[in-house]
């Protein structure tokens, strides 16, 4: 048991879309209840869904301190077996009770029915260290802790917990090692999905991406990239290289106007795993005649279990030294500059920007 004592904590406020964030410093009495642990945050990623959040897309329960995205160090812990303080780690995007259908017989933890999601709840919840711009950052009991090996970096880590995991479910539902694929979206759940592929031995990687910047990372990561600017070129492009089609797409940007051309991608029987369509503006121009005709299977992935997440480390460890992980993630700026992180974020120069608290 863990003594009572004042955190020293720094973090930025979210409030509302299109003022500014608030950075606040402040002592903080805190209880630890069995099972939970209090993490020192080393480095957080800005989610392109906190991007949402900060433009207005997407509602939060504010005032909030987002961000999601994050490793960390444990300074202090309540009964947690198997860690202790000083232990670098990783943790489940969200906490799940173990107990609802969800968790026990549908095997989708990510969907508990007492579901809490770090970096959107309100500062009103619990202790208010919710998110993960912040120094400090609350860990509940029902939330998984996974340790990150010495090989894996700081700037490798901090994205894991959301999207390297996401994918690393997505790709486990391919019924098996398929040929070709073709991956919509050459943003980081894009980079992530081919090098998961790749390692699986795909020999077709195709990923389909308007930022030609891009391009560069996406051969680095095992893929062909391919100018989907236009997307009837793209398209041409493809069928030509594919023969029957593909056996299996990713949809992973988005974009509801892919969806039909990746119907049309695919071979008979093939394999759509839809991941990045969670927002409102996704309804599809797609019948199910064309679905049915073609015998296809769709299938939708939003976030993960954790299990997903002890693989994506695993992943990481296997293939630190194989993809260019470091190119990925910006230069860190200081918490107290998370308006200049988010501008920065914006530009889309990096894959992720990353923010490091100055303690």
């Amino acid at each position: 048991m863990q003594e009572d004592k004042l955190i020293k904590t720094e973090f930025q406020i979210f409030e509302e879309a299109g003022k500014s964030f608030k950075y606040e410093e402040k002592e903080i009495e805190l209880n630890l209840n069995s099972g939970e642990v209090l993490v020192k945050v080393l480095l957080s990623t800005i989610c392109g869904s906190d991007l949402h959040t900060i433009e207005g897309k997407r509602k939060e329960d504010v005032p909030c301190i987002l961000g999601h995205e994050a490793v960390g160090e444990i300074i202090r812990v309540n009964d947690r077996k198997g860690f202790e303080i000083g232990d670098r780690v990783t943790w489940t995007i969200a906490d799940s009770c173990g107990k609802c259908a969800a968790c026990t017989d549908y095997g989708l933890p990510e969907k508990c029915h007492e579901l809490f999601k770090y970096g959107h709840a309100s500062i009103n919840k619990g202790s208010g260290l919710n998110g993960c711009y912040s120094n400090i950052i609350h860990i509940r009991e029902g939330t998984h802790l996974v340790k990150v090996p010495e090989v894996v970096s700081n700037p490798m880590a901090a994205p894991a917990n959301c999207a390297l995991a996401t994918m690393v479910n997505a790709v486990s539902h391919l019924k098996k090692v398929p040929k070709k694929v073709v991956v919509q979206g050459g943003g980081l759940l894009g980079v992530y999905a081919c090098a998961l592929l790749k390692e699986k031995g795909v020999d077709e990687i195709y990923c389909l991406d308007i930022n030609l910047g891009r391009f560069e990372i996406i051969g680095k990561f095992g893929a062909v990239p391919v100018d989907g600017r236009d997307m009837q070129k793209a398209t041409s492009f493809l069928l030509d290289r594919l023969g029957d089609g593909a056996d299996a797409i990713f949809e992973v940007a988005g974009v509801k106007e892919l969806i039909p051309q990746g119907i049309s991608l695919l071979r008979p029987g093939g394999e759509y795993i839809l991941v990045g369509l969670v927002h409102p503006d996704s309804e599809l121009k797609v019948t199910a005649e064309q679905i049915i005709r073609k015998c296809l299977a769709v299938k939708g992935v939003h976030n993960y279990a954790p299990w997903h997440l002890e693989e994506a480390i695993d992943f990481l460890e296997r293939n630190h030294s194989n993809f260019p992980f470091g190119e990925l993630v910006s230069p860190p700026f200081n918490l107290e500059n998370m308006e200049e992180a988010v501008m920065e974020a914006k530009k889309q120069h990096w894959f992720r920007v990353s923010i490091k608290p100055k303690s």
